[in-house]
């Protein structure tokens, strides 16, 4: 006998259940009709021979009798119902999620950068890098792709020639005007494949050239084998090449031993991280190039002014970290807050403008034997963030004080009409944790009424996750809006699309998405990617 239309009934039934329960609002659910439920679903999965939904409703039966509870909110069953939710979802999607990538993204997965206004073959190039388990974003307006570039840092660039606006060979000098210290393998590719071409390519500080159209197998060999020279070319470089000051890599060497020293000598030693204040205005204001002179004035201001025993380390970005030996908290407070008043009286110009350029700084000194390496730079960086959070130009010690700093917030909106879906995004971002970072998470239903709410309009960073087909109002629309809007250049916008929505990818991209997923997605995958933005975006 087929059982398949009734498996499909059953599941049809138990969706139609939780999307009526999870969207409740003030009403609540009782939990004799929970149960009810439960028990429901369990008799009926076996007679259905589906194992795996009698064995997660036995499961959830044998949980409910331990709970006291005698009715159940939205948020509450969305908890407890998170397994039976998650196989539903697989239940609807199995066809396409079992011919998806196996390769699951990890969070040190090379990020590879894809700038072409042809979307077919940027979906293609991005579909086939990531069945290698890379993470690849993708561009096709060259303007925002340099900004994605240096938010973004990927470890390979693949540049199209062809490029509306400017042409790839413009793009490449752009960043490599305002980058041509750090070494990301670029790969162009071409339409053209005549010898001035390439040859320009080259001259233009390519690695590596592609004829269109792209033999794929040797394609990805030759991204390999860049990846990897990227990979051992970190490892080796101490020094951060721009600013000529030691790199994290040597930070981190560096720092054991000092924990090491203390053990031997219990000699205090202070660590300071040290940030620019609104570094990001000054690359949006007056460009990258400006950007990194101010770094490499303040790493050698910096160095000029500490002691020889002292060591400054760029961290990454504009963030850096210096190691007091034999410092308390105060000599350091001291000596950093005049650094910041003399750092500030260096005045920059720009065409017309001058400005002047401020830090904060957060300090933990070590003191104590059982304090690890984690715990002590994570004290210093929430140091680091209540400096900000009082207003920057500043220096400060949470251990010298009893103060709690706040965490900024970061706004995250998940629109999407299909409960299922917000319900398992909804989970997925809630085990998400970004340091000194409260994440603030809303669901909506439809565009409308994400648009009309109070947390779309907040002046706050926002990530906005954006259904691509929605009824009332699609997501291109949504994101149209979004894009007009005045605190526009606080969102990041992650759109789902149809995974054959080629004309849907395309417009979301020109209309300004900074990346795209197609449905179905593995959600280990998908929340790898969110980390991995999310921890970029702080």
């Amino acid at each position: 006998m087929d059982l398949q239309k009734y498996k499909n009934h059953l599941f049809q039934t138990i969706k139609n259940k939780l999307t009526e329960w999870l969207s409740l609002k003030e009403e609540t659910v009782l939990a004799e009709d929970l149960y009810r439920f439960l028990h429901s679903i369990k008799g009926t999965s076996g007679t259905l021979q589906l194992d795996d939904l009698m064995q997660i409703s036995s499961e959830l039966l044998s949980k409910l009798e331990n709970e006291e509870k005698k009715k159940w909110t939205e948020i509450e069953l969305n908890n407890f119902l998170y397994p039976l939710i998650t196989l539903i979802y697989k239940h609807e999607n199995s066809g396409n999620l079992a011919s998806l990538n196996n390769k699951v993204l990890n969070l040190k997965a090379p990020l590879i950068q894809i700038i072409d206004d042809d979307v077919s073959m940027l979906i293609l190039l991005k579909d086939v890098l990531e069945t290698k388990g890379w993470m690849v974003i993708t561009n096709t307006n060259p303007e925002s792709a340099v900004k994605q570039y240096f938010e973004m840092k990927p470890d390979c660039l693949i540049l199209d020639i062809q490029l509306p606006q400017k042409d790839g060979f413009q793009v490449l000098q752009e960043i490599q005007n305002d980058s041509e210290k750090y070494f990301i393998p670029t790969i162009m590719i071409s339409i053209k494949n005549n010898k001035e071409t390439r040859i320009r390519a080259y001259q233009m500080g390519a690695d590596d050239f592609f004829k269109k159209p792209i033999d794929m197998e040797e394609f990805v060999a030759k991204v390999d084998r860049h990846l990897q020279r990227k990979k051992i070319f970190d490892q080796f470089v101490l020094i951060d090449e721009l600013t000529q000051v030691y790199n994290r890599k040597f930070l981190m060497d560096n720092l054991q031993r000092f924990f090491l020293d203390f053990k031997r000598t219990n000699e205090p030693f202070s660590i300071s991280i040290i940030d620019i204040d609104f570094f990001k205005k000054i690359n949006d204001t007056y460009g990258h190039l400006m950007g990194d002179q101010v770094l490499r004035d303040f790493a050698q201001y910096i160095k000029r002014n500490i002691r020889s025993m002292d060591t400054i380390y760029r961290y990454g970005g504009e963030e850096f970290v210096i190691v007091f030996p034999k410092t308390t908290s105060g000599d350091v407070n001291r000596l950093l807050t005049k650094l910041i008043k003399g750092f500030s009286q260096i005045e920059y110009t720009h065409k017309e403008s001058s400005f002047s350029v401020t830090f904060s700084a957060g300090i933990y000194t070590v003191k104590d034997e059982f304090v690890t390496l984690t715990e002590a730079f994570k004290e210093a960086d929430s140091s680091l963030y209540h400096a900000k959070h009082l207003g920057r130009s500043r220096v400060e010690c949470l251990q010298m004080t009893s103060n709690v700093y706040q965490k900024a917030t970061l706004n995250i909106s998940i629109v999407d009409d299909d409960t299922i879906i917000r319900t398992l995004l909804s989970q997925m971002l809630e085990s998400i944790t970004i340091d000194n970072i409260h994440l603030n998470i809303k669901l909506f239903e439809n565009g409308p009424s994400f648009l009309n709410s109070e947390h779309a309009k907040e002046d706050v960073n926002h990530f906005l996750i954006l259904d691509g087909v929605m009824p009332v109002m699609d997501g291109l629309e949504v994101l149209q809006k979004v894009k007009q809007e005045k605190n526009a250049h606080r969102y990041k916008v992650l759109m789902l699309t149809g995974r054959k929505s080629q004309d849907e990818i395309e417009r979301a991209l020109r209309l300004g998405a900074d990346d795209y997923v197609t449905k179905p997605f593995n959600v280990t995958d998908l929340q790898v990617r969110i980390e991995r933005i999310l921890n970029m975006l702080k």
